[in-house]
């Protein structure tokens, strides 16, 4: 059993906003209104304009990724992002203030082609001003074996 299972890796503060929104929305071709017109949004029972459903990944922006993966004991030149899911409690919309908890939930090894790769798994509950879980976020980092 991995000593780190439980660890919590790191935590970040953000906000969700309505010019990052149409930046994910035009990157992403997500061509729906309520994430470019508030009105929209609003029109449809919204507080404001709704976030597209990859934007929590802007809390990687705030991160110290090299920090925490040296805590974990991984080589970061050998990582690669295994999948990555999102289960989202309730729409984001422009304006809500997240916080992202990091946990490591599992830490596993496989033998590959390569070698025996390192899989850790990682949970982010992204928390809202009322304490509410509005978003988790699920991925597997995989550190391949040597080559």
């Amino acid at each position: 059993m991995s000593t780190y299972l439980g660890t919590t890796v790191d935590q970040v503060r953000f906000q969700v906003e309505r010019g990052k929104i149409a930046e994910f929305a035009r990157a992403t071709g997500a061509l729906d209104p309520r994430h470019v017109d508030p009105e929209a949004a609003r029109a449809d029972g919204h507080a404001g304009a709704l976030a597209t459903a990859t934007h929590v990944v802007v809390a990687g922006h705030q991160r110290d990724q090299r920090g925490f993966v040296a805590a974990l004991g991984l080589d970061i030149t050998r990582i690669v992002v295994g999948s990555v899911t999102w289960t989202y409690a309730r729409p984001l919309v422009a304006g809500d203030e997240l916080v992202g908890t990091r946990r490591v939930v599992g830490d596993e090894t496989r033998q590959g082609r390569s070698g025996t790769n390192r899989l850790v798994t990682l949970e982010t509950e992204f928390v809202d001003a009322a304490g509410d879980v509005a978003v988790r976020q699920r991925e597997v980092l995989v550190e391949r074996g040597r080559s």
